[in-house]
């Protein structure tokens, strides 16, 4: 297994309904907005980063990023992203094998995701790497192949939506992470910001110096 450049595609896709819509990545958290966040522990992980987002780009121009919105409509889910991504990828950096992806809406996620993925991953060709806490997989937390991509398209627009609906049908390893502990207690490390009450928590965490 050699070192290459991996992409990675930060999720930022969704309508964010539990948080009265809008921009959840644009969210402050302990004063410094969720993409900052991510974008922060993602990029010594990758080669370089896109996020995926629908709507007007110009929002997110401060960021410097370039921002990719879903190349299927109707808000289909993270596949939608990880296709948004995989086409990027394949016409900006064809010498590039795969993408990962991360949801902008998960403070904590390990700073050692994409090099326990890519182990996960191993030396099979094209295979999916899905991370996993408690043995429940984290399905926007992925290594992706960019030989699937015309598969993947086919499927969402077939309908396809659940990511495991179309995982399940390749080569698909579950890669375990470890639960991270603060104040004596062990944390999800893909905690996720979905509600007020999670970002209260959130907040409460880095206060506590939650890693």
């Amino acid at each position: 297994m050699s070192d290459e450049p991996i992409i990675g595609v930060l999720l930022a896709g969704g309508q964010s309904r539990r948080m009265g819509g809008g921009d959840k990545c644009l969210m402050t958290l302990a004063g410094r907005s969720l993409l900052e966040r991510a974008m922060e522990r993602l990029a010594p992980q990758v080669g370089e980063m896109i996020l995926n987002a629908n709507g007007e780009a110009a929002r997110f121009s401060r960021f410097g990023l370039p921002v990719v919105a879903d190349p299927v409509e109707g808000y289909a889910g993270p596949l939608a992203g990880v296709l948004a991504g995989l086409r990027w990828a394949s016409a900006n950096r064809p010498d590039v094998r795969w993408i990962v992806t991360a949801a902008t809406d998960t403070p904590f996620f390990p700073n050692d995701l994409v090099a326990h993925l890519r182990h996960g991953a191993g030396d099979t060709y094209p295979a999916i790497a899905l991370a996993s806490y408690l043995g429940r997989p984290q399905p926007v937390f992925g290594l992706w192949p960019s030989a699937l991509a015309d598969d993947l398209e086919e499927a969402l627009r077939a309908g396809t939506r659940k990511v495991l609906d179309w995982t399940d049908r390749h080569a698909c390893s579950l890669v375990e992470f470890p639960p991270v502990t603060s104040e004596g207690r062990e944390i999800d490390p893909f905690f996720n910001a979905n509600r007020p009450d999670d970002m209260a928590e959130a907040e409460r965490l880095i206060a506590a110096g939650r890693p």
